[in-house]
């Protein structure tokens, strides 16, 4: 990859040789898998990435983080996606790490996050597609405080996070991204009731049902009515993350099905000397390239603030989930009857990126919002 720095690399590199090690998918995906664990994840897993100050790499140096940003995120999510290492990075390291910046939630929960000792989860979605403006969660003022009711899903490791950020609608209707706040919730509230479910990728998501949820007035994070910009933020991050590391799944499938082409025979010859497999093996890593560039161009642009930056996301996130698509279908069928089985690992980067393809947002989603801010 060009146009790294030598500390970026040495990032690239740590990240690597780390996840190909202790994230390995025999070691970490299978193993939670096969347990029946309740949070998809190993916390000893997430404890070595705290050990090596990946837990705050979005966390500025004055609160005892990295100091680094979307570019840096991306390098770890990478090797994530290509390991298929469940963790709770990207959602708590990236995406709540920016939803909290900047606010007294910050001081409360970054040095949890920076011990590897705290969870924490993003509720925004509440029908069967990301519409975070349609939030209709209702939070309303009683006292000092506020009582929230209505219900949030898709809430990704939302059973096992200490801390829950949850958009709900001070005000406006739905539809609407005035009258949206942000609120901290802890997940041991009285009054929510979380629903762990599993995805076929074998992480967790959780449904929560809000039913008289009481609140302090600091609760809220940033401004009441005031949620969107920060919600906003998170979301970019998060739509950036999971590009990069869709990029990875794809870059993981892709390696191991042409490991597989170079062993495989069929009529005395290594199938990949077959020249329609060749042709297709050459899409596919063209493709490849495409989506890596755009997942880092969009963290570039995040990282310099620039105008053009929530475009660039959504095409990188609409291009990333594409690719990866095709890398894993393609990985399936060119390994044959074997693909379909349990026992081989390619399955399994299907099923992560079914699971990544939808999250903030799916392929149709992010090419709606290029085609609007490009003004059609």
């Amino acid at each position: 990859m060009a146009l790294l720095t030598d500390d970026q690399k040495m990032l690239r590199e740590t990240a690597a040789s780390f996840l190909a090690e202790e994230g390995s998918i025999a070691k970490q995906l299978r193993y939670w898998r096969d347990k029946g664990c309740s949070d998809g994840f190993g916390h000893g897993l997430w404890k070595q990435f705290a050990e090596l100050g990946l837990t705050g790499i979005c966390i500025p140096e004055s609160h005892g983080g990295l100091g680094l940003g979307a570019t840096e995120s991306a390098l770890v999510l990478e090797e994530i996606g290509r390991n298929l290492a469940p963790s709770p990075f990207l959602i708590t390291a990236v995406v709540a790490a920016r939803a909290i910046e900047g606010t007294g939630h910050a001081d409360r929960w970054y040095p949890g996050l920076l011990s590897g000792e705290a969870v924490l989860a993003l509720a925004v979605d509440e029908g069967p597609h990301h519409r975070p403006e349609q939030a209709a969660l209702e939070a309303k003022r009683q006292g000092n405080g506020f009582v929230l009711n209505g219900a949030k899903q898709f809430v990704v490791q939302g059973a096992s996070a200490d801390m829950i950020v949850t958009a709900a609608r001070t005000g406006g209707t739905p539809g609407e991204t005035d009258g949206l706040s942000l609120f901290a919730i802890p997940r041991e509230a009285t009054g929510l009731e979380v629903e762990n479910v599993a995805l076929v990728d074998g992480s967790k998501a959780a449904g929560l049902t809000f039913a008289n949820v009481r609140l302090d007035a600091d609760a809220v994070i940033g401004e009441v009515d005031g949620g969107w910009q920060p919600l906003q933020r998170a979301l970019a991050a998060g739509s950036a993350g999971a590009a990069a590391e869709l990029v990875g799944v794809a870059s993981g499938a892709s390696a191991m099905t042409l490991d597989y082409l170079k062993q495989r025979k069929q009529f005395g010859k290594f199938i990949g000397e077959f020249q329609a497999l060749q042709h297709r093996a050459a899409h596919l890593y063209a493709e490849l390239e495409i989506a890596r560039a755009a997942a880092f161009k969009a963290a570039r642009l995040l990282d310099d603030g620039d105008e053009q930056a929530e475009l660039c996301v959504s095409v990188a996130k609409a291009k990333a989930a594409d690719v990866a698509n095709l890398a894993v279908r393609e990985g399936v069928q060119m390994h044959g009857g074997i693909g379909m089985t349990d026992e081989h690992d390619i399955g399994l980067y299907m099923k992560r990126e079914a699971v990544l393809g939808q999250l903030f947002g799916d392929v149709h989603y992010h090419r709606e919002q290029v085609a609007r801010l490009s003004g059609y």
